[in-house]
C-alpha cells in the first residue's frame, strides 16, 4: 500500500525577513506572514483531509489561516534544531568562522550546528512518522518547515544536500510525496500552488 502526505511550509515571520536561522525559537507569524498566508488557498484535493503540524507557533498559525480545523500536533515536524547557531545569519557565520563553517556545510547531510541537529538526524525522526502514515488515510497534509521539508525531499531523491537539489521548492506552494510500506518516499506532485498565478 502507498500513501500521500503533502507538506506546507508555515509562512513568513520577522526572521525569515532578516535572513535569521529559526530553528527551534519559536517565532510567531509576522504581520506580512499572517497577510500572505490569508492569500493562500488549499487546493481542492487538500481539502478536508487530516492534518499534522508543527507546534511551533509559526506552523500552528499558518494552518489556522489555511482553515484547518482540529489538526493534530505532531512533535516530530518540529523545524531542525540549529542549536547555538539560532537567531544567526548564515551570511554572518560564515564571515566569521570561515574555513570551519566551510567545512561543516560541505558535510551536506551530516552538517550539524554546535548543540543542533544535522539534516541526516531530521531524516531518523521523520522516517518513524513517516511509515505510521501508511496505517492511516490515503493523503495526509502536514504544516511543517523548510529543514524538515528538505530533509524529506533528500529522503526522496537520494539528495545529499552538498548542493542545491535539482527541483527547487516553492515555499508558497504544497509539496506531495508517496511513501509506501517500507517506508520509502517519492516525490508525487512538487511545488503544488497555494496561490493563484501572478499573485505576491
Amino acid at each position: 500500500m502507498t500513501v500521500c502526505i503533502a507538506f506546507v511550509r508555515h509562512g513568513p515571520t520577522d526572521w525569515n525577513s532578516s535572513h535569521r536561522l529559526q530553528g527551534r525559537a519559536d517565532i510567531q507569524l509576522s504581520d506580512q506572514g499572517r497577510a500572505e498566508v490569508s492569500q493562500w488557498r488549499l487546493p481542492p484535493c487538500l481539502a478536508g483531509i487530516p492534518w499534522r503540524v508543527s507546534p511551533l507557533r509559526r506552523a500552528v498559525e499558518t494552518a489556522g489561516l489555511l482553515g484547518i480545523s482540529t489538526p493534530v500536533i505532531e512533535p516530530r515536524l518540529i523545524e531542525m534544531s540549529w542549536g547555538e547557531w539560532e537567531g544567526e545569519r548564515v551570511a554572518d557565520l560564515r564571515a566569521r568562522l570561515g574555513t570551519e563553517m566551510r567545512d561543516n556545510e560541505a558535510r551536506g547531510l551530516d552538517m550539524t550546528p554546535p548543540g543542533g541537529e544535522s539534516p541526516r538526524q531530521v531524516q531518523d525522526r521523520l522516517r518513524p512518522f513517516l511509515r505510521e502514515l501508511v496505517d492511516g488515510p490515503a493523503l495526509t497534509g502536514a504544516v511543517s518547515h523548510k529543514g524538515v521539508i528538505r530533509a524529506v525531499l533528500a529522503l526522496a531523491t537520494g539528495w545529499d544536500m552538498r548542493d542545491k537539489p535539482d527541483t527547487r521548492l516553492d515555499w508558497r506552494a504544497a509539496h506531495v510525496f508517496s511513501v509506501d510500506r517500507a517506508g520509502r518516499v517519492s516525490p508525487h506532485r512538487l511545488n503544488m500552488p497555494l496561490t493563484e498565478p501572478g499573485s505576491s
